[in-house]
């Protein structure tokens, strides 16, 4: 079926970027470009019958030479239809304005959304990003084919933190768009727990821009990565004062304003710009675009005169019937001819490599065809209007055309589908590139990452470090920090009256770890555990107490064995020479139970070594007490027999019925039951119990018995003390008294070293800490048991090994005499 004569207009504000005076005129070619895409969506549209049958779309492109009036007089001629605008007023009633697609720049696109909201026209822009065209209230009949900055500024924060900068300087034009832009990334960035440095504006109205400013202050600043929401043309004054100051290092993060400006990818600009990093709008492709940008051609009737200064600007030459607007006579090289071929061109205007912004424009173009084949393709009682109508898509009303944009979703080229939010906004997709220098030397932008919000499983922000190319020529990414980063181990305090990223490294105090780079708050370790030097893990503390492998421990463990050996081989020499008058005069069975009890005094020591358990904490204070009352007692059972036997000596004296061994023996028993009847009752209301001490030593779990009650452990030691007072007073006064052998001086000096010992082991119990209180105490039970051994049966030893004549009764007795002869004479 043929198109139809009558045409719906698809008016299109559009700008095309000129530089005054009038004798000269800066022609950018992708902006060109942008134009062909209007024109080659229109045709691609139309040359399918099966999209809008009978339906044939028109545009007419107004440029706005970056003059916001010229874009609201153009906006009201389109509204009126005349030459001259007239506002509420339709002129012309042939053609249908459908949509206005524009403008580039925010602050023109909020003045044209005003007046277009009011008649409810469906506007659609392909690169006015500002957060504030998301105002539905305001703003109702707004569309665009770009994400808005809301989205940029949450990526770019997260670009920003994924490199670990965390002082971040921010450069802004004076406009709508930069300023909206720089403030919601700066509340991004400090939200996610960065510190802006620094935030300047590039003032459009000055004729520098403020460049001396801006650069002076990123000149001064610390701050490495710099954020900038600019259009290419503003940024240019900054980089140019930047290259007359001399200033490099610094890391340019981009918004997608000019991430990919090829105005800026040239030689002039690539050491500040090399390894710049930021958000692009995502490329697509558009097949068959190519060929059509290479076709055009000064004889076309649709935009002749602008592809005719196109044609002079990019071949340099001159058309002979038409006024030369773009370059000064001495600069011609020769009149066009037409014959010029495109093809043999490489520039931004046939670069399809990358379209970005273009395919916006594109995407513009097919969304409002797809709004009018969905409102075509109503039928009546299912339609979305009053009672189930549909609208005629040869004369509908604005708004009817507005509500099918609304729910309008478009397939792309690529396969992913366009549509638009409450607010009027597509889903965000952005390529994060990287500006590279390429082999033969020229600035290139690559995609290394992309961020996508639509992305419903996986991660929304993808990057690849490793393809990254920084300005510094290392792989290792550049660092933007106030503070340097503190180590595990530290902890961060904020120095007083600057920001949070700007810290000092303090190490975590004693007992408190960090096990990550910068840390707020150190934390303690468990009761059992301790920092390790870095202070960044708790390892387990050293559990202290006196083991055989330790040095002490293994000394102690053979003194007491060796030490116990020397009682017993007593024991064997009286054994062997029991029947001589020297052993059978000291009570030979009561010095073979001392001599045992002395060989136990010494083993018992061997309980205090080794690693506490609560079965040694019981037994090993019971058993000391015990064997040294059995000990202790043997010699109180001497010394008693001692006094008795001299008593019974005498004539008449009643005495002789207690000279049995039973007396000793009574003696011993009676002394055991009571130290026994203290540590039963000690066992049985407080007993010792094993104790993890940590507060004594830094580090250090001191493993040691707790005795359960003080009172109990000094009451069974002050009982053998008690046994050894009245031992020692005994003896002491019985040392004169006439005897074959008397003992008595030598349970004196016995008892005497006895009772120093533990007299002395007080204070020193007292004073030690840990396994050392454990060896004091061991070292006293050795050295009272030394002192008795020593003092009751050295002299006894000496005597029968070396002076056996001493060993014979007639020695004995006439000592005996001597001794009778001395007490007479006192």
């Amino acid at each position: 079926m043929a198109k139809a004569t009558a045409c719906s207009l698809l008016e299109i504000n559009y700008w095309l970027y000129f530089m005054t005076p009038i004798t000269y005129v800066q022609f950018r070619f992708e902006n060109y470009q942008r134009v062909q895409a209007i024109h080659f969506a229109v045709q691609e549209i139309n040359k399918n019958p099966d999209f809008l049958p009978n339906i044939t779309l028109g545009f007419q492109i107004y440029d706005s030479c970056t003059v916001l009036q010229r874009a609201l007089s153009g906006t009201l001629q389109l509204l009126s239809g005349d030459g001259q605008p007239l506002p509420n007023y339709r002129c012309r009633q042939d053609v249908h304005l459908a949509a206005v697609i524009g403008h580039s720049m925010s602050t023109y696109t909020i003045q044209l959304a005003h007046i277009l909201g009011l008649y409810q026209y469906p506007q659609i822009s392909h690169f006015s990003t500002s957060s504030l065209l998301s105002n539905r209230v305001q703003f109702r009949s707004f569309f665009r084919t770009v994400p808005s900055d809301a989205f940029q500024s949450q990526g770019l924060a997260q670009l920003v933190l994924h490199f670990g900068w965390t002082w971040v300087g921010l450069v802004a034009t004076d406009n709508d768009y930069g300023q909206q832009g720089i403030q919601m990334i700066k509340r991004d960035i400090l939200k996610a727990g960065a510190c802006v440095a620094f935030t300047e504006n590039i003032i459009t109205s000055q004729q520098d821009r403020n460049a001396p400013h801006v650069v002076g202050v990123i000149k001064e600043s610390s701050a490495t990565a710099v954020v900038i929401f600019s259009t290419d043309i503003d940024l240019v004054y900054v980089l140019d004062e930047m290259l007359r100051q001399n200033i490099s290092g610094k890391l340019w993060i981009a918004g997608e304003a000019w991430a990919t400006s090829p105005f800026l990818s040239v030689d002039k600009y690539s050491r500040l710009l090399v390894g710049t990093i930021g958000f692009a709008l995502h490329s697509e492709s558009m097949p068959g675009f190519g060929d059509f940008l290479n076709s055009i051609h000064p004889s076309m009737p649709v935009g002749g005169e602008w592809i005719k200064i196109f044609w002079e600007v990019v071949f340099s030459c001159k058309f002979p019937d038409k006024k030369n607007f773009t370059a000064s006579s001495q600069s011609l090289i020769h009149e066009c001819t037409g014959e010029e071929s495109l093809k043999s061109l490489q520039n931004s205007y046939n670069d399809i490599s990358g379209l970005r912004v273009t395919y916006n424009i594109y995407t513009a173009v097919r969304v409002v065809a797809k709004a009018l084949q969905d409102l075509g393709n109503c039928r009546n009682g299912n339609g979305p209007f009053a009672n189930g109508s549909c609208a005629d898509v040869r004369n509908f009303q604005p708004w009817q055309l507005l509500h099918y944009v609304k729910k309008v979703h478009l397939r792309m080229t690529s396969g992913r589908e366009l549509f638009f939010n409450k607010n009027g906004d597509p889903p965000a997709l952005y390529d994060i590139v990287n500006w590279q220098l390429s082999p033969d030397g020229r600035l290139q932008q690559v995609t290394v990452g992309s961020y996508d919000t639509s992305v419903t499983t996986g991660n929304v922000f993808i990057i690849n470090t490793s393809s990254v190319q920084w300005g510094t020529g290392v792989k290792r990414v550049p660092l933007s920090v106030c503070s340097s980063s503190c180590p595990p181990g530290f902890r961060k305090v904020a120095k007083r009256g600057e920001p949070v990223c700007c810290y000092q490294c303090i190490p975590c105090p004693c007992g408190e770890i960090s096990n990550q780079s910068d840390s707020v708050d150190c934390t303690k370790c468990l009761w059992d555990t301790w920092p390790d030097p870095a202070q960044d893990n708790c390892v387990p503390k050293t559990r202290e107490f006196l083991a055989f492998e330790d040095p002490l421990g293994a000394t102690l463990t053979v003194t007491s064995i060796s030490s116990s050996l020397v009682p017993m081989a007593i024991f064997g020499l009286f054994i062997h020479y029991k029947n001589t008058p020297i052993v059978r005069a000291n009570n030979y069975y009561l010095s073979c139970l001392l001599l045992v009890s002395l060989s136990l005094c010494f083993l018992c020591s061997l309980v205090f070594i080794g690693c506490p358990n609560p079965q040694k904490c019981l037994l090993r204070q019971v058993a000391f007490g015990i064997v040294f009352a059995l000990c202790v007692s043997c010699i109180l059972a001497k010394t008693i027999m001692v006094v008795i036997a001299f008593k019974a000596t005498k004539p008449g004296s009643c005495m002789r019925k207690w000279t049995t061994s039973k007396v000793s023996y009574f003696v011993i028993v009676l002394c055991i039951i009571t130290q026994s009847s203290i540590c039963v009752t000690w066992l049985m209301l407080s007993p010792p119990f094993l104790e993890l001490k940590t507060e004594i030593k830094f580090g250090v779990i001191i493993v040691e018995c707790n005795e359960g009650s003080q009172i109990a452990f000094w009451s069974m030691l002050g009982y053998l003390t008690l046994l050894a007072t009245i031992s020692f007073i005994v003896a002491f006064l019985a040392r004169t008294l006439p005897d074959s052998f008397n003992e008595a001086k030598f349970i004196t000096f016995s008892m005497l070293a006895f009772l120093s010992v533990w007299v002395s082991y007080i204070p020193a119990s007292l004073s030690s800490k840990g396994k050392y209180t454990v060896a004091m105490e061991i070292f006293a039970i050795q050295s009272s048991s030394w002192g008795l051994v020593i003092c009751m049966f050295i002299p006894k030893c000496f005597i029968i090994l070396f002076r056996p004549h001493m060993n014979s009764r007639e020695h004995l007795m006439g000592k005996e005499k001597n001794q009778t002869d001395k007490v007479k004479k006192i």
